[in-house]
C-alpha cells in the first residue's frame, strides 16, 4: 500500500455520517432507531422546483455550463442577496458551486497560507477546522456561550484576534446550537475587524430558518461588504440536499480565485440543477414558510420534552433545526451518553464533542424528523432515564 500524503492526516470527518452508519447497522440487525443525527430537512423539494429540474433535463440542460454559473442564475442570486442583505451585489461577485462546502474549502485554499490563523466558532461545523488544517492554517476556536444564547464570547474574540489572523468564520443561525448572533454582537464584531487585514467568512446557509429576530449579516455593516464572503445555498431552505447547489458572494478578486479552483476540481455545477435553483429562488416561497412553521412546532414540543429529562437543560434555539441540550446534570460525558442513547434507547443523536472541544457536556438532536418521531424519541429517552 502506498502511503497517503501527510496532508490527508489533517482532514477531519463529520460525526453525523459515522453515527448514521452505526445506526443503519443496528437497523440491519432488526433494531428500531429514531434518526435525529443528520441535519437534513425531511420535507420534499417543492414541486415547482422539481418540475423545473425535469423540464431542464427534457430541454437538454445536460452539458457543461460556465464555471461560475449561468449568468441569469447568478443575476437572480445577486438580486436576492442585494435585497435580503441590503448591499450592492453584481454577477461578478457570485460563484455557483456544488453544495455549500466549496465556499468553505475554496476561499480558505485561496487565502490561507501555512501559519495563518483562522478564528472559528466552537462548537461549530467540523468542516471549518478540517479545511483550516488541510490548508496549513492554524485553527483558533472561540467558545460559544450558552448564557449568551450561544453567541461568541466577545472578550475572548478580542484577545485572540492578532496580526496573524487571516480569516474569521461566523455562522448564524448556527449548527449545532441553533443560536442566532444578536445584531448588537454583529455590530461589535464588525467594529473589531473592520480595520484589520482579514476576511470574514459568513456561513448563512440557515438564514431563512429562524423563529424570532431575523439574522443579521455582517456584510451589511458599514465597510464590511468588501471584506465578507457570504456562504448560502439551497440545501436547507428548499430541502434540496441531494441537488448539490450552493453559492458564495464575495469581492470580485476572490470570486475569480474561487472560479479558478472550480475549473481545477469540478469544472462547473450541474446545468439542470441551476435551472431548478432559479425556479426555487424566483418562484413561490410558501413551502419554505410552511417548513419553518413546522420546525417551530417541533422545536417547541421537543425542547420542552428535553427539559423534562433528568439532568438536561436546553435553550430554545432561535434558528436552524437543532436542539443542543446541556447534559452536564447527568454526570456523564457527551460521547458516552450519545452512544448509550443509540445502543440502549434506539435514539441516534450526536455528541457535542463532534463539533469541537467546547461541545463537551452537550448533545445535538436534529428536529428535521417528523413530529411523531420526535415524540417517540422523547418517550424512549424517558424510559431510558426511568422517568
Amino acid at each position: 500500500m502506498i502511503p497517503l500524503a501527510d496532508r490527508m492526516n489533517r482532514l477531519l470527518v463529520e460525526g453525523a455520517f459515522e453515527v448514521l452508519q452505526r445506526a443503519k447497522a443496528l437497523e440491519a440487525q432488526g433494531r428500531s432507531i429514531v434518526h435525529l443525527e443528520i441535519g437534513e430537512p425531511d420535507f420534499q423539494t417543492p414541486q415547482h422546483v422539481v418540475d423545473a429540474g425535469k423540464k431542464a433535463l427534457d430541454e437538454g440542460w445536460t452539458h457543461y455550463g460556465p464555471t461560475p454559473g449561468f449568468p441569469d442564475f447568478r443575476q437572480a442570486i445577486a438580486q436576492y442577496v442585494s435585497s435580503t442583505r441590503g448591499i450592492p451585489v453584481g454577477v461578478e461577485n457570485v460563484c455557483v458551486v456544488p453544495g455549500g462546502k466549496p465556499i468553505i474549502f475554496f476561499p480558505i485554499l485561496a487565502l490561507v497560507e501555512p501559519g495563518d490563523e483562522v478564528i472559528y466558532p466552537n462548537p461549530g461545523f467540523p468542516i471549518y477546522e478540517s479545511m483550516i488544517r488541510f490548508a496549513g492554517g492554524v485553527p483558533v476556536p472561540i467558545p460559544l456561550l450558552e448564557d449568551r444564547s450561544f453567541s461568541f464570547d466577545l472578550n475572548v474574540l478580542r484577545e485572540r484576534i492578532s496580526d496573524k489572523t487571516k480569516m474569521l468564520i461566523l455562522n448564524s443561525p448556527q449548527n449545532p446550537t441553533g443560536g442566532v448572533i444578536p445584531h448588537e454582537d454583529i455590530v461589535e464584531i464588525a467594529n473589531l475587524v473592520r480595520g484589520r487585514n482579514l476576511v470574514v467568512l459568513s456561513d448563512e446557509i440557515y438564514t431563512r430558518i429562524y423563529f424570532g429576530q431575523k439574522p443579521s449579516s455582517i456584510a451589511a455593516e458599514p465597510g464590511m461588504a468588501g471584506k465578507t464572503i457570504i456562504l448560502d445555498g439551497f440545501s436547507k431552505t428548499y430541502a434540496m440536499t441531494g441537488w448539490r447547489l450552493g453559492y458564495g458572494v464575495m469581492p470580485a478578486y476572490l470570486a475569480e480565485a474561487v472560479s479558478k479552483l472550480m475549473v481545477n476540481s469540478n469544472s462547473c455545477t450541474a446545468s439542470f440543477t441551476q435551472r431548478a435553483g432559479l425556479a426555487a429562488l424566483t418562484g413561490p416561497q410558501n413551502e419554505v414558510d410552511r417548513m419553518v412553521a413546522e420546525f417551530r412546532r417541533r422545536r417547541d414540543a421537543f425542547v420542552a420534552g428535553l427539559n423534562a429529562l433528568p439532568g438536561f437543560r436546553c435553550n430554545i434555539p432561535e434558528g436552524a433545526f437543532y436542539a443542543f441540550p446541556n447534559i452536564k446534570g447527568t454526570g456523564r460525558e457527551s460521547k458516552e451518553l450519545a452512544n448509550a442513547l443509540l445502543n440502549d434507547a434506539g435514539v441516534a443523536c450526536l455528541s457535542g464533542t463532534a463539533f469541537g472541544e467546547y461541545g463537551q457536556g452537550y448533545l445535538r438532536f436534529s428536529i428535521a424528523n417528523s413530529y411523531e418521531n420526535l415524540m417517540e424519541a422523547l418517550e424512549r429517552m424517558k424510559k431510558y432515564f426511568g422517568v
